[in-house]
């Protein structure tokens, strides 16, 4: 299993949204409603939405396995040292292959000075808080967020002190 990252530009975001597509309606119906799913794919991974947050500055990177995508992150710095994971994404019959770890660990290797990275997750989704309490992540607060159309996000926000 040959695992390669590549830095993704406009061009990619095909990629990444039929990812999303794929990974989302696999992995979160045991989690959150199909209306909720529907509703946050089209919002969070339309193409003038991926676009948007691109041109702001988050930096997505799509993982491959045998130069097939796979999965995919994004992050974006909050201040001088800080960092948001916003996306960490494999799919889902690849999970548990190291793919989720290899893909965070490169994201690290692009920010040599940062001090923390951050996220949410929701709550329910013990496979991904599982995976981050793995990898030095504790749980920093819970919140509930509107994000429209009568649904929420119930997550954590994490956090993850880096050695300097």
């Amino acid at each position: 299993m040959n695992i390669t990252f590549k830095k993704a530009t406009e061009k990619d975001i095909p990629i990444i949204a039929q990812l999303a597509d794929v990974i989302w309606r696999k992995h979160y119906t045991s989690i959150i409603s199909v209306g909720q799913i529907d509703y946050m794919l089209s919002g969070m991974y339309s193409s003038m939405e991926l676009l948007k947050r691109m041109k702001a500055g988050e930096e997505f990177v799509i993982a491959y396995v045998d130069d097939v995508p796979t999965g995919y992150v994004s992050y974006s710095l909050i201040d001088e040292k800080k960092y948001f994971i916003s996306k960490l994404y494999v799919l889902v019959d690849k999970h548990r292959n190291g793919i989720g770890s290899q893909l965070f660990h490169y994201v690290l290797k692009q920010l040599p000075d940062a001090e923390t990275i951050e996220l949410a997750v929701n709550r329910e989704n013990y496979i991904a808080i599982n995976f981050y309490f793995k990898h030095g992540f504790t749980i920093k607060h819970t919140f509930d967020l509107e994000i429209g159309g009568g649904y929420f996000m119930n997550d954590f926000m994490m956090t993850k002190t880096l050695n300097s």
